[in-house]
């Protein structure tokens, strides 16, 4: 297919924030840019949309070649368009978010990214392009989307739990997204009030703390 334009085109990019909870802590999946511009610096992983797919295939194709990881679920998050955002050109990108439990996920560094590799949002390095006014944008949606008053949204949070789960690891997951403590009573009432949580029956194990009960989301 060819085509001809009467006015000058900017290209487009997808950049896919990847968040998990690791070690008790927010942190977020970075790869080191294998070429210029920026070559060796961190960025967000992502590139450009071909021809002929539509953005979500795009991003998810850009985050399989540069991490290795597939099968994730994405949701838009916004576009940034600023004029001299990309060196390259004008560059406009389409930024989405995925979250994962990602004990079991294994990323490593491919196509344009020599490496991948998880870092806590407290101990970020410098990032390329405007990635980290990105990175910030989606941190505070994460926040905003873990509100106790808007339940709808707020069931991102399970996303980061495994399906059968304790009371106290839901509060550690709504903490960490918010940033901030939640008195443990307050939530417990709160959670069981928000949601039909159900008792599995059964208990955790392993572990330096006693056995507690296990509960599951019935969505």
């Amino acid at each position: 297919m060819s085509y001809t334009y009467d006015f000058p085109r900017p290209s487009v990019t997808t950049d896919i924030l990847v968040f998990s909870i690791r070690d008790g802590a927010l942190q977020v999946l970075l790869i080191e840019r294998k070429f210029d511009p920026h070559k060796g610096a961190w960025a967000i992983p992502g590139g450009f949309v071909q021809m002929d797919e539509d953005l979500e295939t795009g991003a998810l194709r850009e985050l399989q070649e540069e991490t290795g990881l597939s099968g994730i679920p994405i949701r838009q998050l916004g576009a940034y368009g600023a004029p001299e955002r990309d060196p390259r050109g004008r560059v406009i990108t389409i930024a989405f978010i995925a979250l994962v439990p990602s004990d079991d996920l294994i990323a490593q560094g491919g196509s344009d990214a020599q490496d991948a590799r998880w870092f806590p949002l407290d101990a970020l390095p410098p990032l390329a392009f405007d990635h980290a006014q990105i990175l910030a944008d989606g941190r505070a949606r994460l926040a905003s989307d873990v509100t106790p008053s808007i339940q709808e949204r707020a069931l991102v949070a399970f996303d980061f739990l495994p399906e059968s789960f304790t009371l106290s690891q839901a509060q550690l997951v709504f903490e960490t997204l918010r940033g901030e403590e939640m008195d443990k009573r307050n939530f417990r009432k709160w959670l069981s009030n928000a949601w039909e949580i159900e008792d599995t029956g059964e208990k955790s194990t392993g572990g330096r703390h006693r056995p507690a009960a296990l509960f599951r989301l019935k969505r």
